[in-house]
């Protein structure tokens, strides 16, 4: 009778667990996926990423850039895969193997549930600090996606699925900021990095990539095969951390250009930051006042879609809220300019109130790689002492200025 009821767990859990299903994607080629996977990418909260653009408004600057979050977090699924069997087929144990694979593989299609509509366009002014993660962790608490934890429950009996999918869809760092109550073992630290890492997590290779494909901008290409093969968990400073071979720090050097170069051709050019001012301020005048963002079911009503209805109406209508936006949007010649200047510009230049907004950056220290090495010696050392690749930081700020305007300030920042 023992016997049986083993060959039917097993059987229950290979069915349940077999990838038996894909999907095509431009980048990955076919994507697999479980029955259980399956369910959640079939989920509300999942189905909707379908229409939040991955890089928001960039569409009207780059024609190609309409790829989605859903494409994105199916491609981050991907890489996290071959990322963790990449490191725990190295020299480290990772305790219950399958269940953390299982648990990384669920948080990197959660990783981006709770984005606004246009996704990070309008994330500053309406979600404060919190951000989408706080809308990430909601949905991932939610009705919607509890059952599919509870049937991965049954085949890892006394595993805390819904906290463990959270730890690794969110990353330790954000959730104490969230105030979030929830302890990391150091495995579980170290696996955290594979989604959710500053430099080796699965969500930033995918979007560096999929974003420098669908822009045709190459600059976001690097050799990321190279990376995952020479990825390793290394002990360093008294504890685990996702580290590198030496083999592969070209590689890294070449993933920090590469996102550098991004960050100054796409995620930051002038006219990309142009449009996202004014979305955001559409977006933050046309939810005053609405609940939407009073509850989960709300939140997720709201997509690309409804927005773009709303700024075409807008657009039309010079008595409504958020004209002036909406209106610059559709119409190229009303868009303000986005200028880099120094500190303290545009107090004395007789540019009226409201044709002339200043962003102030903070200063950031200059970007190198910083995580541990593993040299042909065997030796742990700081990726510092393998490369001399950093990144420096721009002092200059961003003045949004009405096109008229746009000369005026050229001349006094140049000055």
């Amino acid at each position: 009778m023992e016997n049986v009821k083993i060959e039917d767990c097993v059987r229950k859990l290979s069915s349940g667990f077999a990838r038996s299903q894909k999907i095509y994607d431009a980048v990955h080629g076919f994507i697999r996926f479980n029955e259980l996977e399956r369910m959640l990418i079939d989920s509300e909260p999942f189905q909707r990423l379908h229409h939040i653009h991955q890089l928001g408004i960039a569409f009207i600057v780059y024609p190609g850039a309409t790829h989605t979050r859903f494409e994105h977090s199916l491609g981050a699924m991907e890489l996290a895969t071959q990322i963790f069997e990449r490191i725990a087929s190295k020299n480290f144990s990772i305790p219950d193997r399958d269940y953390w694979l299982q648990i990384i593989r669920f948080a990197a299609l959660c990783h981006d549930l709770g984005h606004l509509p246009f996704s990070h366009d309008a994330e500053k002014a309406l979600l404060g600090k919190a951000g989408h993660e706080e809308w990430t962790r909601r949905a991932i608490l939610s009705d919607h996606c509890i059952p599919i934890w509870t049937r991965v429950q049954e085949y890892f009996p006394g595993k805390e699925v819904a906290n463990d999918v959270l730890k690794m869809a969110i990353g330790e760092k954000k959730l104490i900021e969230m105030g979030e109550p929830l302890s990391f073992s150091p495995v579980e630290r170290v696996l955290s990095q594979v989604v959710t890492g500053d430099f080796f997590g699965a969500d930033r290779i995918d979007y560096l990539l999929r974003d420098a494909q669908c822009t045709g901008v190459s600059y976001g290409l690097f050799d990321y095969h190279q990376l995952i093969e020479m990825l390793c968990i290394l002990s360093f400073e008294e504890e685990l951390q996702l580290g590198i071979e030496e083999n592969g720090i070209e590689s890294c050097e070449a993933l920090l250009l590469a996102r550098h170069f991004m960050h100054q051709r796409v995620y930051q050019y002038s006219s990309v930051k142009a449009y996202k001012f004014h979305l955001a301020r559409f977006m933050k005048i046309h939810f005053e006042g609405k609940n939407v963002l009073d509850s989960l079911e709300g939140y997720l009503s709201l997509t690309d879609s409804e927005i773009l209805v709303a700024l075409r109406k807008a657009a039309k209508d010079p008595a409504a809220l958020g004209h002036a936006d909406a209106d610059a949007l559709m119409r190229r010649e009303k868009r303000f300019k986005a200028v880099c200047v120094k500190e303290g510009i545009g107090e004395h230049l007789g540019i009226p109130e409201g044709a002339f907004y200043l962003e102030l950056n903070p200063q950031k220290e200059s970007k190198g790689l910083s995580f541990p090495v593993l040299k042909r010696s065997g030796a742990v050392v700081p990726a510092g002492e393998c490369s001399q690749i950093s990144i420096p930081t721009s002092s200059n700020h961003i003045v949004y200025v009405a096109p008229e305007y746009e000369k005026v300030v050229q001349e006094v920042s140049q000055k």
